[in-house]
């Protein structure tokens, strides 16, 4: 994988042999974005099963469920962790139902890891297809944090329809938000945009509305994490801001993710689990001390921004306008009837 904590200015390979490895690379955010995160997982899994075809079978099945339990450790916001497991899971289930040796259930998991990985290339084109329907020849577009090709296994999320329309010869600009304390959008979103020729202009979080009131943004498109069965959006620390400007200056608001990334088992967005970072990541920025010793601190990764705030929904199965609970349950319900 990319080891994306040392862009821009190093462009290197992370090679993972370990569970363990893994786990750490999900945690330090080497690799990160919903989609990466459940590919990377189901990967996990492989790295976990490749070497135990030697395992009774009963004993084999508790493994797996080990390591999944393992790797579930590693991030508590984004769906798709759980996601990618419970579908490694499944198969593993499947599989043993239908009485498959441990070399079969070890050749199951490899064919549905590398599914995940293909699918999700394929709905990452999809959705930039749908997306880029709605960007417009000359237009100006704000981001909020990477939902790029780094941050999924194929062109992105947020991205995608950025770089469809791109394709499609339309001439675009984006404001990228830095995306405090890590600096995703400067270090990563920034860099990826450059490099496929498309023009971007980096902007300090706290500059989103003052480039809106300025008339210079016409539409806004993030990612996410995790969205519940009412429409709220889970997103990088800072998104609900830029959801609340765009709604302020009447710019339309649009979310790109998947329908892996969709929650149906919470009925909202409060009940999302945030997680919190270490201090250190707003007190010793990139390593430098920048607050006092001492100072206490508040650290979430994530908000949640109101369904009522969100345009739009752009999944693989097509464009959900005003996203609500009804309308969530019958693009699942697309979504199922494609993949069955």
């Amino acid at each position: 994988m990319v080891e994306q904590t040392l862009l821009p200015a190093q462009h290197e390979q992370l090679l993972v042999r370990t569970v363990p490895e893994m786990v750490d690379a999900i945690y330090r955010l080497a690799v990160r974005g919903a989609p990466a995160i459940g590919v990377a997982a189901a990967f996990g899994v492989l790295l976990g099963i490749q070497d135990q075809a030697d395992l009774e079978r009963n004993a084999f099945l508790n493994h797996t469920n080990a390591v999944c339990d393992e790797l579930a450790t590693a991030r508590p916001t984004a769906v798709n962790l759980f996601w990618a497991l419970n579908r490694m899971r499944t198969r593993m289930e499947r599989d043993a139902a239908a009485n498959a040796d441990v070399a079969d259930l070890i050749a199951g998991l490899f064919e549905e890891a590398h599914g995940i990985y293909d699918s999700d290339r394929a709905t990452c084109r999809r959705m930039g297809e749908i997306g880029a329907e709605l960007i417009l020849d000359g237009q100006s577009l704000l981001t909020h944090c990477n939902a790029g090709a780094l941050a999924t296994a194929g062109m992105g999320t947020a991205l995608a329809p950025m770089y469809v329309a791109a394709e499609q010869g339309k001439t675009i600009h984006v404001f990228a938000d830095e995306t405090r304390p890590l600096l995703q959008g400067a270090r990563i979103t920034a860099w990826e945009l450059m490099q496929a020729n498309i023009d971007v202009t980096l902007i300090t979080d706290s500059t989103a509305a003052r480039v809106m009131q300025e008339g210079k943004v016409d539409a806004v498109f993030v990612g996410s994490d995790r969205i519940a069965a009412n429409g709220d959006v889970c997103n990088k620390i800072g998104t609900y801001g830029v959801a609340l400007s765009a709604k302020a200056h009447d710019i339309p608001f649009y979310v790109v993710a998947p329908l892996s990334t969709i929650d149906p088992t919470l009925a909202d967005g409060s009940l999302i689990p945030i997680e919190e970072r270490p201090e250190t990541e707003i007190t010793e920025g990139f390593g430098r001390r920048t607050a006092p010793d001492g100072v206490a601190t508040y650290t979430p990764a994530f908000d949640v921004t109101p369904a009522g705030l969100v345009t739009g929904l752009i999944t693989e199965v097509g464009l959900l306008e005003a996203p609500n609970a009804e309308s969530i349950r019958d693009a699942l319900a697309r979504g199922a009837q494609e993949t069955a």
